[in-house]
């Protein structure tokens, strides 16, 4: 008796294994996307309380922390240990992006796009990661600093677009508001981006090197700098300013001008910041709250500019209809 050829069933990966029998719902999924958020900007704040500590070379190798030990020894003090944390931190940040991806994954239908999201943020954390440790090979030369930091940005950005994305359906987007409006949300995350990029040649060139030790500057005079990223703070607030008012005149969507509201208020604290920094000789408690701040004002533009169109849920509509011409037959 002839017997049909045996098969081999198709092999699942982890990914696809936990999909199949785990599906998130929307509040779990919109906390895991949260929690890369969140853990974007303390991976942003403790880089600042590396460097604004000295111990940016506290481990002076990488991956290792020195040549003979994999973690902290005694003889590296209190800046090893800061440094050797703010390393195992990137490993809980690694965690929240693992879960995001996860419930990205397990969501039913699977949403392709929302798992692209989430993975592009564990590609960006493994990148920053060797940024990381080139600039520790570099004797945290000043723009290699300043890399790592835009690159903590992008991560950022990236963890707040996936947050934002939970709460939307996968239709094209439609806008809510006219299109000189939309133009002037660009024109705001444009010049805030540009904002935070003047931001890395104020540090890069300031007395906060990241280390004891010599470490070399950017080549300009650090004032100078920061009077140029103060040109550009009040660029977008005024540019911020105008958003507020353009969207009471147009009548847009409540939440739309809370998002206004919000990032003028962050805009206020963050420009009162830097202002008694700089006149009180850039004290390191004040840097770290700056850097904060930058955080708060980058997830403020994104969710202003993302309020300004809109993808809507899918509804079950269909069976709604169906059942009311079975009512009505």
């Amino acid at each position: 008796m002839h017997k049909p050829p045996p098969t081999i069933g198709r092999v699942l990966t982890p990914l696809a294994s936990i999909a199949r029998r785990w599906t998130p719902s929307p509040r779990t999924l919109r906390r895991a996307a949260l929690s890369a958020v969140v853990m974007s900007v303390l991976i942003i704040v403790t880089g600042g309380a590396v460097r604004l500590t000295g111990s940016g070379l506290g481990c002076d190798t990488w991956p290792k922390c020195t040549d003979d030990s994999l973690i902290v020894t005694p003889e590296q003090g209190y800046r090893g240990v800061i440094e050797f944390g703010n390393r195992m931190l990137t490993y809980v940040l690694s965690a929240a992006v693992g879960w995001a991806i996860i419930a990205a994954r397990s969501t039913k239908p699977w949403r392709r796009g929302l798992t692209r999201l989430a993975w592009a943020q564990f590609w960006i954390v493994m990148s920053n990661a060797v940024i990381g440790g080139i600039t520790v090979w570099m004797g945290l030369n000043p723009w290699t600093v300043a890399g790592h930091f835009l690159a903590a940005n992008a991560l950022l950005t990236v963890a707040v677009i996936t947050w934002h994305r939970t709460g939307e359906g996968d239709t094209a987007a439609r806008p809510r508001v006219p299109r000189p409006v939309r133009k002037l949300g660009w024109a705001i995350t444009i010049t805030s981006g540009l904002l935070i990029a003047l931001g890395t040649t104020v540090t890069g060139a300031g007395k906060h090197a990241g280390d004891s030790s010599d470490v070399p500057r950017m080549p300009w005079d650090w004032t100078n700098a920061a009077h140029l990223h103060a040109i550009a703070a009040w660029v977008v607030c005024a540019l911020a300013l105008a958003m507020w008012l353009v969207l009471r005149v147009v009548d847009a969507p409540l939440d739309t001008r809370a998002r206004a509201r919000d990032l003028l208020i962050v805009l206020l604290a963050q420009g009162a910041i830097g202002y008694v920094q700089y006149f009180t000789g850039v004290p390191e408690l004040l840097v770290a709250a700056h850097m904060l701040g930058s955080s708060l004002m980058w997830i403020a533009v994104l969710r202003l500019a993302l309020s300004l169109r809109e993808r809507p849920v899918p509804t079950a509509d269909i069976p709604a209809q169906a059942d009311s011409q079975l009512a009505t037959a």
